[in-house]
């Protein structure tokens, strides 16, 4: 099951002198082959350790590569100060008799920049669109144009953002009261254990309703994560305060889903909820209609329905609007217009990059919910040749233990051959067929009749890959998966594990040598991608990329397809933090370091280049001293005591942080002299001097001409040496 194991098993064979070749694969359980006397036994069923669960591990913030930005040869990247290139490799460099490694990039016209691995933090991955971006041409200025015009449509959105946030907080809105003795039975009898980001969450809601100022808060989750429970529990306490609440739904059969939830939780108390859409009757909808009007419902579910004119609330305090962005223009227009008035939650699952989140801290208030529910097992995916076998084994074992199977075909001329083919296969078997040609009442009421188990098997095209969450369903089978981009397959196979039971993932392809390099590589990227939250690296790229076009909008999308979406994220956080303190920001401060140590990871210590590209960009992502004393320690268990020019090398990673604190724009080392160079701008008093003198123990001269410089003879000519030098400085 696993390579520890894989180690167990081998240690235990050990103590009997059994020695046997061992390789890790995946089976779900054993089998046997009586006839010649052979039984295959999983881990888990010979020691009965299948039942044990860990909650997930939450992905550390900071080191831990994120293998989107694992660079590749050929992969195109950003240069901060020349754009856009195509990474070529490592190479090796001499330079003053001194080696280093450096990043080859490629730029048009054939141009080569070769960049040294103390200023790699200055090279991202580029991840903005689909194909090949333009590449730029060095020394024309036509990047730094282009990065102009980038930076004044972010700084142009992000003062209209921040001006919209400061113009909420002035206007006078309700505070709803503190939570009741109803709201911590509410609270009790929730069945699940909540999770770090979901009580954040919540925790944030609820001060944010308390306050006088009206809320709008917008709370991004995989589906599946506990966006819904969040917004029973603020629905709950706009009605404890008399308040009425309206739910905006993108589908009918969202609302069908979130009335049956929401009606679920609130059973035990006084509330009353209902819901407009197609699915009512005329003369239910005017029932609806008049009880909004007159305060007799609560809380109303509904679609874009509830944005039509006739539609009067008696006294609306909380409007909830779950996935905004899939709502038209006009209807996007009217929410706008209605969420300056009352208290506003809105709900994305689409995932937000970490980057975007921070750089909008300020100008929106945002939660976000990464964490898996505690039981939440990640998802067995197997790649299989389209077989009669395959397919009926999976259904079958899906039916068995009660549950329903999602069957994705994406092709809407040929759906009606596939049903026919699964009717002949599985006979007794309730089958629904549903795709976005059909008229939509007959694909709400097919999708509906699959919600209320009428059919076992949905046969469907990619419709169902957002806003169905149906805990029952189990297994998804994927036919001709290789026609499906790594973002998509990674969205439909979350349509299932969403409850505590195993889920599978067939993802269905034609014999292998019939598929391209590129759809093999999606397919084990994805057959791979089993860790919870996994996503969060490779495969959801793509989709963060589309999250962040949604939550900025069309013209910030093309903004981030010419610059790189990393980039873009500083350009917007230095935009926020400009604005936030009214006047020009300082310039940040780019330190600048020549060294003549010897900078790179020897082959003979680590002779893969991917790998070292990796561990590169590791070093240069690490922002605290004390991670690369952990980061060092985690080198030398891996392999092996660290040779010179990486000890250099790290110590130098050091002395950029340390620099950095100190406020320095440029740093020389070279034949045992140091010299710092700080902005013009920096004023230094006499202690701060004097103290220098006293800590650092070694000759040191000052100049002061456009700013302070310093020059330290120091004892030694090494990369330690450096480090305690800009640590004594430091005090």
């Amino acid at each position: 099951d696993g390579e520890s194991q894989k180690r167990r098993m081998g240690e235990l064979l050990s103590e009997y002198d059994i020695a046997v070749p061992m390789e890790s694969r995946r089976i779900t359980e054993g089998f046997g082959l009586p006839d010649i006397a052979l039984w295959f036994l999983t881990d888990h069923e010979i020691f009965s350790r299948y039942s044990t669960r860990k909650k997930p591990r939450r992905f550390k913030e900071g080191v831990a590569l994120a293998s989107y930005q694992s660079l590749q040869a050929g992969d195109y990247v950003v240069h901060i100060d020349h754009g856009i290139g195509r990474f070529k490799g490592l190479e090796t460099i001499t330079v003053d008799g001194r080696k280093r490694d450096c990043l080859l990039i490629l730029y048009a016209g054939d141009d080569k920049l070769y960049v040294p691995i103390e200023e790699f933090a200055r090279v991202q991955k580029f991840a903005g669109k689909d194909g090949a971006p333009t590449l730029s041409r060095l020394g024309t200025g036509a990047w730094e144009r282009t990065k102009a015009r980038a930076k004044k449509a972010i700084m142009d959105m992000a003062e209209e953002l921040i001006a919209l946030y400061a113009r909420r907080q002035a206007l006078p809105g309700f505070a709803f009261q503190p939570d009741t003795q109803w709201m911590r039975e509410l609270e009790a009898s929730f069945p699940y254990e909540e999770t770090p980001d979901q009580e954040k969450t919540i925790s944030d809601i609820k001060s944010d309703m308390e306050s006088a100022s009206p809320m709008d808060r917008l709370v991004c989750g995989d589906v599946g994560y506990g966006k819904t429970e969040v917004a029973i529990r603020a629905a709950f306490k706009a009605v404890e305060s008399g308040k009425q609440v309206a739910i905006l739904v993108p589908t009918t059969i969202l609302a069908q889903q979130h009335l049956n939830t929401f009606r679920d939780r609130l059973s035990r108390f006084p509330v009353k909820i209902d819901m407009l859409s197609r699915f009512r009757l005329p003369k239910e909808a005017k029932a609806v209609k008049e009880g909004i009007k007159a305060g007799t419902i609560d809380i109303v579910i509904g679609t874009h329905m509830l944005l039509q004119k006739d539609i009067e609330f008696k006294d609306l305090g909380l409007l909830v609007v779950d996935e905004e962005h899939r709502f038209g223009v006009t209807h996007k227009e009217k929410i706008r217009k209605l969420r300056t008035q009352v208290d506003t939650l809105t709900l994305t699952a689409t995932p937000i990059p970490r980057t975007l989140q921070l750089s909008l801290l300020g100008a929106r208030d945002m939660s976000v919910i990464n964490t898996p529910p505690k039981d939440r097992l990640p998802i067995i995916t197997e790649v299989a040749l389209f077989n009669d076998r395959v397919i009926f084994e999976a259904v079958e074992r899906e039916l068995a233990r009660g549950g329903q199977i999602f069957f994705v075909h994406n092709r809407v001329e040929s759906i009606e051959a596939i049903y026919s083919y699964l009717k002949r296969l599985l006979p007794a078997v309730q089958i629904g067929v549903g795709h976005g040609q059909m008229v939509e009442r007959s694909l709400e009421r097919v999708m509906l009749n699959f919600l209320e188990k009428k059919y076992q098997v949905l046969l469907a095209t990619t419709i169902i890959e957002s806003g169905l969450d149906i805990p029952s369903v189990n297994t998804i089978i994927i036919n001709r998966a290789d026609k499906l981009g790594l973002a998509q397959l990674y969205q439909l196979r979350g349509r299932v594990g969403r409850s505590t039971k195993r889920a599978f993932a067939y993802l269905l392809v034609p014999p292998l040598k019939m598929l391209t390099e590129k759809a093999r590589k999606r397919l084990r990227a994805i057959e791979e991608f089993t860790e919870l939250g996994s996503g969060y690296h490779l495969a959801l790229r793509d989709l963060e990329i589309r999250g962040a076009g949604n939550i900025l909008g069309a013209q910030q999308h093309g903004f981030i397809e010419e610059v790189g979406f990393d980039l873009y994220c500083r350009l917007l956080e230095e935009a926020v933090a400009e604005i936030k303190q009214t006047g020009p920001a300082p310039e940040r401060i780019e330190l600048k370091m020549q060294t003549d140590l010897d900078l790179f990871i020897p082959e003979f210590y680590v002779d893969d280049p991917n790998l070292r590209v990796e561990l590169y960009r590791n070093i240069s992502d690490i922002r605290e001293s004390d991670r690369l004393g952990s980061f060092a320690e985690e080198l030398s268990d891996r392999f092996g005591p660290l040779p010179e020019a990486l000890e250099n090398l790290l110590n130098l990673a050091a002395a950029r942080i340390l620099a950095s604190r100190l406020g320095v724009q440029r740093l020389v080392f070279k034949n045992g002299e140091l010299f710092l160079e700080f902005p013009g701008d920096r004023e230094f008093t006499k202690t701060e001097i004097e103290g220098w003198h006293k800590r650092v123990q070694s000759k040191m001269e000052f100049k002061s001409f456009n700013g302070l410089k310093m020059q330290v003879k120091l004892k030694d000519h090494t990369g330690e040496i450096l480090k305690k030098t800009l640590q004594a400085l430091l005090g």
